[in-house]
């Protein structure tokens, strides 16, 4: 490989998702097969970068002060479902089951990582809570040792001595798959969120 495309190389290696194998191929399919690709997506990159920047409200993805969820008149304020990224944001959107607001902690607490409570978007989320009147929180972060202990943390911490009503999305078996593919932790976790079959 010559040195230039060794550089782009490495630097797609650095995104999430892309391996060395993966960044190869989008390297050559920019660089060799398709340069007539690489202009307009530059140029996208470009744009993008001087336009988003993140909601003042809830961290999501905007072009302006604040993203087009927290504009929008018709979500209910007085619900707020905390994530951890963007993407997750986006993923609860596409499924259409949830019509209130979010906040996005930009991660999870993790010791390991260094990332403390001071790490993550909490600082606005006490004032959200008392202007807008918020009546619950759905935490919606990920089924694991440190999304549980994010979870305690902000509940404990922050939404207690709010007095709102605290709820915690299901984990369980995905649409289509079966009991016995399925690990023991996922198992626990449809069996605990169980709910009456109507």
């Amino acid at each position: 490989m010559t040195p230039s495309f060794e550089k782009v190389q490495q630097l797609l290696k650095r995104l999430p998702g892309l391996g060395y194998r993966s960044a190869e191929r989008v390297a050559m399919h920019l660089l060799i097969e398709r340069p007539q690709d690489l202009k307009p997506l530059l140029e996208a990159l470009e744009d993008a970068s001087q336009h988003l920047q993140r909601c003042v409200e809830c961290g999501n993805m905007a072009e302006e002060e604040l993203c087009h969820i927290c504009q929008n008149p018709q979500r209910d304020a007085r619900v707020i479902c905390l994530v951890e990224h963007v993407p997750d944001l986006m993923a609860i959107e596409r499924s259409s089951a949830f019509r209130g607001r979010y906040h996005v902690l930009f991660g999870k607490l993790s010791p390991l990582h260094q990332v403390g409570p001071e790490d993550l978007n909490l600082q606005t989320l006490p004032q959200r809570l008392e202007r807008d009147q918020v009546e619950e929180v759905v935490l919606a972060l990920s089924n694991d040792v440190e999304g549980e202990a994010t979870c305690h943390y902000i509940q404990e911490a922050i939404l207690d001595p709010a007095g709102v009503t605290v709820t915690r999305i299901g984990f369980g078996l995905p649409s289509g798959g079966g009991v016995t593919m399925a690990d023991s932790s996922t198992l626990r976790s449809a069996l605990e969120s169980r709910r009456s079959y109507q």
